[in-house]
């Protein structure tokens, strides 16, 4: 099927192709004068719809389409007018947002609980410093990362492909949301999903054994972020005045995964998002990337773009502590841009509730004078609500907000 629809368009344009990777690479027969960009849109619409119709998972690698050439980015990936960079987004991204804090945790711990509070109130947004996970396991994740993307065949990496139609599956993907909606714009990103924790979740032969040291390597990496985790939970609770445990004896049970997210070159990157606008779900987001940059947060209604801070972690507060602190903190929306000329590779680690937790604002932050902002939610429903709608921005959680 595929064969001959690209032999129906091949003719029609007077050209050869030659296959590769499941893909073609253009040829004119005989010198002839070719319309070759109208020849390549129909050509990458012919092969997008066979690679998202296959049954592994359900949408073709992005990797795959650019790693062909192409001029044009097929219309699946082009993002409405309103969510594109403007011309002032794309000043900001050149900026470096040196004002994102960093706080190191090695610094006394009421100065520290200080410099959360004002992060947390300000940004949603921080980074850690001198926080005790190993440099050498966060530079070797990144190495392994990278290299499974990049230095092993297409139909290696497919053996580890996500389940079709199934939000959140674990392994090889490209499509975030579950929707039935043929107008979804898809991320400009290829990525791999990890679930990590509970340990009852952890099957390391889901992941992949290339290199010879990647499951080792994101084992040890779960038990170093969830240690870090907790220890931000904590410090995140006192700075509110609560006991320490309040936001981690909400959240329960830690349901941890570990997505690494390969963002490659973009022939169109104004037009594209190599993942959009929102808030994570979850309690805590730890994220480290590499020295290309793209990820930005919105603060006061402008993107401004996180320049990479060697040996850091960047802090995401997200949807379930705004809640559980009643709207005092507030989660980070974030996105990340492409670029034309160089991939990228972040990894994050979620933390999140179990599905079956029932989250609300914590009784010590409500009060006559100071009333709930938010209902409660069952964490399940709120993750279902997510990867169905879609969360332009944090629309999910505003659905929640109380009239007060």
């Amino acid at each position: 099927m595929l064969l001959a629809s690209i032999m129906e368009v091949c003719l029609k344009y007077h050209t050869d192709y030659l296959t590769w990777t499941g893909f073609w690479l253009y040829r004119p027969i005989n010198n002839q004068e070719v319309e070759e960009k109208e020849f390549e849109a129909e050509a990458t619409t012919i092969v997008f719809h066979y690679h998202s119709s296959r049954k592994m998972e359900g949408a073709v690698r992005v990797q795959i389409l650019s790693q062909a050439g192409i001029s044009e980015v097929p219309s699946q990936y082009i993002q409405p007018p309103e969510n594109r960079l403007t011309p002032i987004s794309n000043i900001l991204t050149s900026l470096s947002c040196s004002n994102v804090p960093a706080i190191d945790l090695s610094h006394e711990k009421e100065s520290v609980i200080a410099d959360i509070r004002e992060a947390c109130r300000e940004w949603g947004a921080f980074h850690v410093i001198n926080h005790g996970v190993p440099t050498k396991l966060m530079d070797d994740l990144r190495r392994v990362c990278l290299s499974f993307f990049n230095d092993f065949p297409m139909e290696d990496k497919l053996k580890y492909a996500c389940q079709p139609n199934s939000a959140a599956s674990q392994g090889y993907g490209s499509r975030m949301l579950v929707s039935s909606q043929n107008d979804t714009v898809l991320d400009w990103r290829d990525y791999f999903d990890h679930h990590t924790l509970p340990l009852s979740r952890r099957n390391p032969s889901f992941w992949p054994h290339f290199p010879p040291e990647y499951r080792t390597l994101v084992a040890d990496y779960s038990d170093e972020m969830i240690v870090l985790a907790r220890r931000l939970l904590r410090l995140i609770s006192e700075s509110l005045g609560l006991r320490a445990s309040c936001i981690e004896d909400a959240v329960g049970e830690f349901y941890q995964n570990i997505t690494a997210s390969y963002y490659p070159p973009c022939p169109q990157p104004e037009l594209t998002l190599g993942l959009q606008s929102h808030s994570d779900m979850g309690s805590i987001t730890l994220l480290i990337q590499d020295d290309v940059g793209g990820l930005q947060v919105l603060k006061d209604g402008e993107w401004l773009t996180v320049q990479p801070l060697p040996d850091a972690i960047l802090v995401l507060l997200a949807d379930q502590t705004e809640i559980i602190t009643n709207g005092k903190y507030r989660s980070s929306v974030h996105r990340a841009v492409t670029n034309a000329s160089k991939a990228r590779l972040s990894v994050a680690c979620f933390h999140d509730p179990a599905k079956e937790v029932r989250v609300s604002p914590a009784s010590d932050l409500v009060s006559q004078s100071s009333p709930p902002h938010y209902s409660s939610i069952v964490y399940g429903d709120y993750v279902s609500s997510w990867y169905s709608k879609g969360p332009e921005g944090k629309r999910n959680l505003d659905a929640l907000l109380l009239d007060t």
